[in-house]
């Protein structure tokens, strides 16, 4: 059995929406240095709808391939869809990741949410901040992070 999946590999080898929306509604960068993957993620929105993301990742290929799953999972829903976009929906639409890779999908979920209170404060948009906090799971310092 092969340690990523197709869908996996092909997200890393053909990253989808890969760069810089200008004049980005709202951006989101989280990530952690010692464990080397850091994700940008742009959000494009018009009435109430994401109409673009794009991101920027630098990291191992588990996550480009989550930041690209991710982007594709959320342009054409509307704020609430992409808001509730969990970690476990990335990994599930790659096909899966290897354990010591979660992190990856996670970051990506936490770099949308990122996005979204960034929108929500630049537009001076009343929003719940629950459901935006980070999880406090991923990348901790004792983690180690194998390329």
């Amino acid at each position: 059995m092969a340690l990523y999946s197709e869908k996996v590999m092909d997200h890393f080898r053909h990253p989808r929406n890969v760069g810089v929306i200008e004049n980005a509604d709202g951006v989101g960068e989280v990530g952690n240095a010692k464990c080397g993957d850091i994700m940008k993620i742009y959000l494009k929105i018009e009435n109430d709808i994401i109409v673009d993301a794009k991101f920027e990742t630098f990291g191992c290929g588990s996550a480009i391939a989550s930041s690209s799953m991710a982007t594709e999972l959320i342009i054409g829903k509307p704020v609430s869809e992409a808001l509730a976009l969990t970690n476990k929906a990335v990994v599930e639409a790659l096909d899966g990741l290897p354990a010591h890779k979660l992190h990856c999908s996670v970051l990506a979920e936490e770099a949308i949410k990122q996005a979204l209170k960034d929108y929500y404060d630049r537009h001076g948009i009343a929003y719940d901040p629950k459901p935006l906090e980070p999880c406090d799971t991923c990348c901790l310092p004792e983690q180690e992070h194998d390329r």
